[in-house]
């Protein structure tokens, strides 16, 4: 049965999203290179940042529906709302920080000029990815990252806010603007280290839908159209490392025992380290509907 969803689009923290939609919560929280037809794994926390509410916290820990939500609503959210500590901490451990809204636009802009007298279909099929993408405003910029305020949708500059924004300036057809719209979301790629500003990510992307929905319809969105967006961001927006290309983490060093021979036949045990490759991503070919590595013919 159809239902929609009323989404308060003044909190950018967006707690009543999870507990309103659990179903759609699980499905950001997948971990698509990990997880088997049989199994679902979902994105790992990645940092230990949270450790002191418990083991299940810690940076190789799945992260849970029920650890964000109910009594643990604001444990996640956007870096602008981090205690100041919070945000040296971060940048000093994993380098993070996010580029200002003005950077952002200026950047895309730059990029954007070379597609400006492109159709519509293969404007909004044009393959982007913003890597170590944080809360993903180069992707949709729905607030500013300095800040934290919302930014007013005709003055966005996410690459896939120039897509939606164009697509509902042309369409007026539901059928065609939702075909584009789908087209767009699989066009548009990030990856990401940490587990929670991935989950943030994730999340800013399904709002961006759903904020773009009602601009152009003046209605909601409904629950099954949240969810098959949602499938594909859960997709395209990963976790991964970026520097080896695979699961943050699954690298492993381990003691092995090396046996070697002396000069007198005797055997005599070494220890020795060696590592075990990690996880590689796996990311969806949409026009082949299927699981590829990231690294495919990656030469490094």
């Amino acid at each position: 049965m159809s239902k929609n969803i009323n989404i308060n689009n003044n909190d950018i923290k967006d707690e009543n999203f999870r507990e309103s939609m659990p179903e759609i919560l699980d499905i950001l929280l997948i971990d698509r290179t990990t997880s088997t037809k049989n199994k679902t794994k979902n994105i790992i926390w990645a940092n230990n940042n949270y450790t002191k509410f418990g083991r299940d916290y810690s940076s190789q820990k799945q992260i849970k529906p029920e650890m964000i939500t109910g009594n643990f609503e604001d444990l996640i959210m956007p870096r602008a709302l981090k205690n100041n500590n919070l945000q040296k901490k971060r940048t000093k451990a994993i380098a993070e920080v996010f580029t200002p809204t003005k950077i952002v636009k200026k950047q895309n802009n730059e990029i954007d000029k070379g597609f400006k007298n492109d159709d519509i279909e293969s404007y909004v099929s044009r393959l982007w990815m913003e890597i170590t993408c944080g809360e993903a405003p180069y992707i949709a910029s729905r607030y500013d990252m300095e800040s934290g305020k919302l930014i007013p949708l005709k003055k966005r500059v996410g690459f896939l806010d120039k897509k939606l924004r164009r697509i509902s300036s042309e369409i007026d057809d539901k059928n065609v603007w939702s075909s584009l719209v789908e087209k767009s979301f699989k066009s548009s790629y990030g990856f990401e280290w940490n587990g929670d500003s991935l989950l943030l990510a994730r999340e800013n992307l399904l709002y961006t839908y759903y904020d773009y929905y009602t601009d152009k319809w003046d209605d909601v969105p409904s629950y099954e159209l949240l969810k098959k967006i949602a499938v594909i961001i859960s997709y395209n927006i990963f976790q991964m490392d970026g520097l080896k290309f695979i699961i943050p983490l699954s690298e492993k060093r381990i003691k092995v025992d090396n046996v070697q021979l002396s000069l007198f036949g005797e055997e005599f045990v070494e220890k020795k380290w060696i590592t075990k490759p990690g996880k590689r991503v796996k990311i969806m070919n949409w026009e082949k509907n299927k699981m590829e590595f990231f690294d495919k013919g990656v030469n490094l």
